[in-house]
């Protein structure tokens, strides 16, 4: 069976997508369906509660940072052996930044790409007949984009269903169902967005909970056959993946590193490499055997008093790094520093092999996709290499310490944006998440 497609969009952040998504992606494996997750743009929290709703990696589609090649192509070996695979939109179906034709990172251009129709959520709550106004909008806003049919979301009582619902009807959208408003469905967020899936007490609970609640108020069959067959690919060249860092690579691993996008790992070890965990926060140190120490991002800002005394941990890394590289993104970064402070102004000691200090309690939003052009050789590739990536963090630095720069980096229109991160012999960190290489073709 080839496997079909359909988008979850929706007019802006906070509409339900994903508690709409991870409830249907349950919903349908209940019943005996292949089903995976896919998230639009670089969120990093969303692909680990589909992993948790359907026991299949998840997936992150970026086609700002992603060539189109590698867009399509990594979405068809994901789907290879699934009947289904529902892609979540980031933020608003159409919103995204000014990168040219096809390359805006919002889920629309995804819908273009690669003709998979769009189910929209729809948050009625506070509206009722004016929601198949916004339902025409989005229908007849870019033709290239199909807008399949709708789910309305938050609706407060039955006659706010028929109200809003008979008027979307006779648009002539499909009308999917409608979920009324349930505090008890909604995940628990924290600043960087939701709690991660990991750390969520009773998630198998809550993604059983919510998809009860798509069962019994979504029409599964006919969301089903809103979904397409996905487009055959043919094979591409690794232009524009970033290769293995190393044969083996030991990869920080526990809920105070997690942010580690899961199509480098999936190509990694297609590629023939292994992946070796380990733990700071059990105090255990990157296996001697490995080539490359990679610590991901993460929430290093809420366990830095535990990972200031895993002495062990910070020993065994400072022992790999004086003979191998070891790398650092974001919360990985602020690890490999001098100190970071908390939210509460307690400066804890990090590791100590890059000299920036960064503080959590001098809180600074900084957020947008980066262009990197990479200074040295190192674990991201030659010098000069170009890569796409993201940024999202509200730590800011507060000494920027006497290393060398690791990149120099641009915004995602390419306005230049100065120096990035450090290096210090086998040693570097960035603030960016590296997604995907630009291609030299």
């Amino acid at each position: 069976m080839t496997a079909r497609a359909l988008i979850i969009g929706a007019p802006r952040s906070g509409s339900g997508k994903t508690s709409v998504t991870i409830g249907l992606l349950r919903a349908f494996a209940r019943r005996g369906i292949k089903v995976r997750g896919v998230k639009s743009g670089p969120d990093y929290i969303d692909p680990g509660f589909h992993h948790a709703a359907t026991r299949l990696p998840g997936l992150n589609l970026d086609t700002w940072a992603m060539e189109p090649a590698l867009v399509a192509h990594l979405l068809n070996d994901a789907a290879s052996d699934t009947d289904l695979v529902l892609i979540e939109s980031a933020m608003g179906l159409f919103d995204g930044i000014a990168g040219g034709e096809g390359r805006t990172g919002s889920a629309a251009d995804l819908a273009r790409l690669l003709g998979i129709p769009v189910l929209l959520v729809l948050d009625v709550s506070g509206q009722s007949q004016t929601a198949a106004a916004v339902a025409v909008g989005f229908k007849h806003y870019d033709p290239a984009v199909k807008i399949a049919g709708v789910i309305m979301n938050r609706a407060g009582s039955e006659r706010h269903v028929k109200l809003s619902g008979d008027a979307i009807i006779a648009t002539g959208l499909p009308l999917t169902g409608a979920v009324l408003r349930n505090p008890d469905l909604v995940l628990p967020e924290r600043h960087l967005g939701l709690v991660q899936a990991s750390e969520h007490p009773q998630i198998e609970g809550h993604i059983e909970k919510l998809a009860d609640a798509m069962e019994a108020s979504l029409d599964l069959d006919a969301i089903f056959g809103l979904a397409v067959p996905l487009q055959q690919t043919t094979p591409m060249s690794s232009d524009a993946t970033l290769p293995p860092p190393g044969q083996k690579i030991a990869l920080a691993q526990d809920t105070a590193f997690t942010f580690l996008y899961p199509h480098l790992a999936a190509y990694w070890r297609a590629q023939g490499a292994e992946i070796i965990p380990f733990s700071p926060l059990a105090d255990e140190a990157p296996a001697k055997d490995c080539d490359i120490c990679w610590l991901p991002g993460g929430y290093p800002e809420l366990h830095a008093g535990q990972i200031a005394v895993a002495e062990n941990f910070r020993a065994g890394l400072a022992a790999f790094a004086e003979t191998r590289p070891v790398h650092g993104e974001c919360g990985g970064y602020m690890v490999l520093g001098e100190a970071l402070e908390d939210a509460d102004g307690i400066t804890h000691r990090m590791t100590g092999l890059l000299s920036h200090k960064t503080s959590f309690a001098k809180r600074r939003m900084n957020l947008g996709y980066r262009q990197a052009t990479i200074a040295v050789d190192g674990p991201l590739g030659k010098a000069g290499s170009m890569i796409r990536g993201h940024e999202f963090h509200y730590a800011s630095v507060t000494d920027a310490g006497t290393d060398e720069a690791f990149a120099t980096i641009a915004d995602g229109t390419g306005k230049p944006l100065g120096t990035s991160g450090g290096r210090r012999g086998f040693v570097s960190g960035t603030f960016f998440h590296a997604i995907a290489l630009v291609s030299k073709t």
